[in-house]
């Protein structure tokens, strides 16, 4: 039987939930800090090029969850076999090194997908300015997906082995990397071209090959870690473990393109509505974005723990560390939707100018969507946290249709209704994301609560 709350087994479980999960959030804040100041730069460039950039972005961020629910299928994989067997260095190596041919051939799938991203943007009715812009700026950007797959596999393999501030630690880094790159590039300073979008683009590549070589360097020199050799015989095959990644990854990637594909789709659909309106969007996106890294870290957290006690046929342990991620991911989304509602205009202001009067309009848009991300705080890190303690179980299929249901059925078809069929236009946009993440929420809530009666424990619980 799962032990209580007060328990000394939870209490355990959630300082050790605490103590993976604070470094895994704090890099996903960062990593959304180095795309915040792409943003704070490209927006200097003006309404227009920002709005261009958030088409192009939304495309490249559909694209980067397939590319990472693939390859982050190794987590669960890695922690139950440390679950199974502490020394389970074979087992990993084969593991990581699939992940990372894998994060190597859909990089260069989505690369080529990209230099037609001009011709989809007119598909869907977008601005042909906006479209030729987006698809230049895309054409290029895209060329930073592989280094920032194999960056994600190497984070995950760090994270799973107990090396989370490592994640946090370079992730700083290229924060101050990617600085430099949009400072000299995209307005030309330290004796370089002023290149615009294409300055921001080329700084994002900089930045994506430096996290790739600071996590080789990190792993080599670290003693835990360079035992498991990640990077010998990386020509080796191992197609039984490609399979196992396949089976497990394709649902995970599937779940997180519907999640992403919401609101991609919701860019596109106020691309439809104004530019303003589109404008207004990607900023308070932004900001919804960065509230919930902690959560999905939470919920990255919640996968290895799950996953070492799924592999250590712990099935009070597979309770107790769901149990705790769910109850820091409350408290949290309590912070962030309190900050969004008391001070909204405090936090549009690390973004644009909120006192200039050319910015009125795409601030007051932003204004009013930043109250339904607010209302949207808990369902969004409960969806999130759920999906990551499945994938511990290595139960994935199901939540993806969970996630297709909620986001499109429900979410897509809400947005779509209420944003071009209503006078709500954007903030009908807004309400469709809500009810989305509410549905997928509510859904994965119910199957993580009956595991048993689904029979996701498998023999463990026998």
């Amino acid at each position: 039987m799962a032990r209580s709350i007060g328990s000394p087994d939870f209490r355990a479980e959630l300082g050790r939930t605490l103590a993976l999960a604070g470094p895994l959030a704090l890099a996903n804040l960062l990593q959304m800090a180095i795309f915040a100041t792409d943003v704070m730069f490209v927006a200097r460039l003006g309404q227009q090029a920002l709005a261009a950039s958030s088409l192009a972005v939304a495309m490249i961020a559909v694209l980067m969850m397939g590319v990472n629910g693939l390859t982050s299928a190794c987590a669960p994989l890695i922690a139950a076999e440390l679950g199974r067997r502490e020394n389970a260095v074979r087992e990993v190596r084969r593991t990581t090194r699939m992940a990372l041919w894998l994060a190597v051939i859909l990089g260069l799938v989505c690369i080529a997908i990209c230099q037609f991203a001009e011709e989809f943007m007119l598909a869907t009715g977008q601005d042909p300015a906006l479209a030729r812009l987006g698809g230049d700026f895309l054409a290029l950007l895209s060329v930073g997906i592989l280094p920032m797959g194999v960056a994600n596999v190497l984070r995950t393999f760090v994270s799973a082995l107990g090396r989370p501030y490592f994640a946090t630690a370079i992730t700083a880094a290229s924060i101050l990397v990617n600085i430099v790159g949009d400072y000299a590039l995209v307005f030309g300073h330290f004796g370089m071209p002023a290149l615009g979008l294409t300055g921001a683009a080329l700084a994002s590549i900089i930045t994506a090959s430096f996290t790739v070589l600071a996590y080789a360097v990190a792993i080599r020199r670290n003693r835990r870690l360079r035992r498991f050799h990640i990077f010998g015989r990386w020509w080796r095959s191992e197609w039984p473990r490609l399979g196992q990644m396949l089976t497990l990854g394709l649902p995970i990637s599937g779940t997180l393109i519907a999640e992403g594909g919401l609101f991609s789709g919701a860019a596109f659909l106020m691309g439809l509505v104004g530019e303003a309106q589109l404008a207004g969007h990607t900023v308070a996106l932004q900001i919804a974005a960065i509230a919930f890294q902690v959560p999905f870290g939470i919920g990255q957290a919640a996968t290895i723990r799950v996953g070492y006690h799924y592999g250590a046929a712990n099935v009070a342990g597979v309770a107790a560390a769901g149990r705790a991620a769910l109850l820091v991911c409350l408290v949290f989304a309590a912070v962030t939707s309190g900050i969004i509602l008391v001070f909204p205009r405090l936090v549009l202001s690390a973004y644009v100018d909120v006192k200039d009067p050319a910015n009125a309009i795409m601030v007051g848009f932003a204004l009013r969507y930043l109250v339904v991300a607010a209302a949207f705080q808990f369902t969004d890190a409960l969806q999130a946290v759920a999906a990551g303690a499945l994938r511990g179980i290595q139960d994935t299929r199901v939540p993806m249709g969970i996630a297709v249901v909620s986001y499109w059925a429900a979410g897509f078809a809400v947005s779509a209704a209420l944003g071009l069929f209503t006078p709500f236009e954007g903030v009908g946009i807004w309400i469709g994301l809500a009810v989305g993440l509410s549905v997928a929420a509510a859904l994965l809530m119910a199957r993580w609560h009956w595991r048993g009666r689904f029979g996701l424990l498998g023999a463990i619980a026998r």
